[in-house]
């Protein structure tokens, strides 16, 4: 006989949840809720391990594949330790993701700008994703062709003067919240002016999501970031059950 709709349970699997490694740059300023390098960001296992000397200025102003040894090394350690994804805690670090995934047995997304070409194969006609950045002269068409991204995808930086880009990049031990979240929404408001066709925005810098809901509400957009990556990963590595009851 037929079963009911209402019969049917989804439930999660009975297997403690996946972990997933999280290569931290080596830094000291605070990592509010929202921030990737905050656990309690996350609502399922996480494992941190820092790769030593890889500074917000190295990844970002210089040359990032110097760094890939150091992360090789980590990112084997957080495998090692039952890690069954690897993600960064900066968005920059794109440029690894074709060595990391090569060189790892587990599934590695080193960017949330990885997320633009599917963002934009689901927007209306005329709209496409817009980034929001740390530093918008440090990224460069080597970044959007490694996540995949249209090379001419609109970017705006933070100001570099601001209280966010000053605590991150010089590393400081105090980070002003307020004044952050302001300069993030400012800096998102400007994007979506300067262009138009923007339907939904991307958080380059994983220390910009605590602000995402506070950019979403003011600009009216999808607000994509690390953490949207990440969840959809997971999502993946901690398939739902579906228990058909008996009759």
């Amino acid at each position: 006989m037929p079963i009911a709709k209402e019969q049917f349970v989804s439930i999660n699997n009975d297997s403690p949840p996946p972990s997933v490694g999280v290569l931290m740059l080596d830094t000291q300023f605070p990592r509010i809720v929202g921030d990737i390098g905050n656990e309690h960001s996350w609502p399922f296992p996480v494992r941190f391990r820092t790769v030593r000397h890889s500074t917000a200025v190295a990844a970002v102003r210089q040359d990032a594949k110097a760094l890939l040894p150091a992360f090789l090394a980590e990112a084997n350690a957080l495998i090692q330790q039952g890690s069954m994804a690897i993600t960064t805690s900066c968005g920059f670090l794109v440029v690894l993701q074709q060595e990391l995934k090569q060189a790892l047995s587990v599934p590695v997304v080193t960017s949330s700008l990885m997320q633009i070409p599917s963002i934009n194969a689901t927007l209306p006609a005329g709209k496409s994703a817009g980034v929001l950045t740390m530093d918008a002269s440090c990224l460069t068409a080597a970044h959007m062709r490694a996540a995949g991204a249209p090379p001419h995808t609109p970017v705006v930086g933070v100001p570099q003067e601001g209280a966010f880009a000053q605590a991150i990049m010089n590393d400081l031990p105090t980070l002003d919240v307020v004044a952050s979240e302001q300069e993030n929404v400012a800096a998102a408001m400007l994007l979506v002016e300067q262009s138009p066709e923007v339907g939904a925005i991307v958080l380059e810098c994983t220390n910009m999501v605590p602000y995402a809901a506070s950019i979403q509400k003011a600009t009216g957009l999808p607000v994509f970031s690390i953490r949207t990556l990440i969840m959809w990963l997971h999502s993946g590595l901690l398939a739902a059950r579906f228990d058909t009851p008996s009759p």
